[in-house]
């Protein structure tokens, strides 16, 4: 393998082909590292060192195709869109990473070549900002500019995320909407604004509200935190409804997988969860509704099972799926 190679990657592992010329290498040498599998190719004229591709994530890997798309570019672009939320770390529940998004400040955007989306906008100076030596929309503008792109069940979650985060507010996605209001993909950004809420702390709190709000459910308090008789804060409820005495609690993996405490296994983890469950009915005499990942996929199901509860119904325990 020529050694100039080496040399003439990137500081982030991104070796471009026009680098690897300017040191002096030629076609044959990326060819033979190709062939003998110790560089990969990402996309025409862009590779990284098979050893570090392949010990990154999902992301990790989105990140280096969108590094050698800025690098590639032939005029200034700032990354955008889902390649915007990549950098911002925030949620990806069922958006895309195959292709790399930009805007192009010039506004000559809106085609798609080679694996990549460029868009038009009008970037204000606000709506750009720096993040791991990137130019890249911020996360205000990226919630939005989700929302031209997604729907709301999958807008959602970023939006909750970078609020809950601090990342972003109310006010700012405001002020940023009435900006973008004749644009193209943005009549559902107020009823997005609305809907989101920064108390929320994961996919499922975000993908829930949303199946509630589609039923018609009245709107909960998320994050209701119940006190003991000393007022000392014991529990924090997902979603509740105090005057009906009925609260949620979404049981997703992250409860009893990451969030195990040392040494505890998941079913010393269930089994805790049950007790938690069982003050919190001694304390404010209310019951509980689980709702597990399935049930999001059944939102008109879901919302007449919570309206029945809230109305006196029956709390079905071992209830399934619809």
């Amino acid at each position: 393998m020529h050694p100039a190679l080496r040399a003439a990657t990137s500081p982030h592992g991104v070796l471009m082909r026009s680098a690897a010329l300017e040191r002096g290498c030629d076609d044959d040498d990326i060819r033979a590292a190709l062939r003998s599998g110790e560089l990969w190719r990402i996309r025409a004229g862009t590779y990284a060192w098979t050893r570090h591709w392949d010990s990154l994530d999902q992301r990790g890997r989105h990140l280096m195709g969108v590094r050698g798309v800025v690098l590639k570019a032939e005029t200034d672009v700032v990354v955008s869109h889902i390649s915007a939320v990549v950098l911002h770390r925030g949620p990806l529940w069922e958006l895309p990473i195959d292709l790399v998004h930009v805007t192009r400040p010039d506004r000559r955007g809106g085609r798609r070549a080679a694996g990549v989306v460029q868009h038009r906008g009008v970037l204000a100076e606000s709506d750009v900002v720096v993040v791991d030596g990137l130019e890249v929309t911020s996360t205000t503008r990226t919630a939005l500019d989700v929302l031209a792109l997604h729907d709301l069940e999958h807008a959602l979650p970023v939006l909750d995320d970078f609020l809950r985060r601090g990342l972003t507010s109310t006010a700012a996605l405001e002020e940023c909407r009435r900006r973008m209001d004749s644009w193209p993909g943005t009549l559902s950004a107020d009823l997005a604004i609305r809907l989101s809420d920064g108390r929320r702390e994961s996919v499922g709190e975000s993908r829930t509200a949303y199946c509630l709000y589609l039923g018609g459910v009245p709107r909960p308090t998320p994050q209701w935190r119940v006190l003991d008789a000393r007022g000392v804060e014991i529990a924090r409820l997902d979603f509740a409804w105090p005057d009906a005495g009925v609260w949620v609690e979404f049981d997703g993996k992250e409860k009893y997988l990451k969030h195990r405490r040392p040494g505890e296994s998941v079913v010393d983890a269930v089994l805790r969860e049950k007790r938690r469950e069982e003050r919190i009915a001694r304390l404010t005499g209310w019951r509980c509704i689980r709702i597990v990942w399935a049930d999001l996929f059944h939102p008109e199901a879901l919302a007449a099972y919570v309206v029945s509860v809230l109305r006196g119904g029956p709390v079905h325990a071992g209830r399934k799926s619809a």
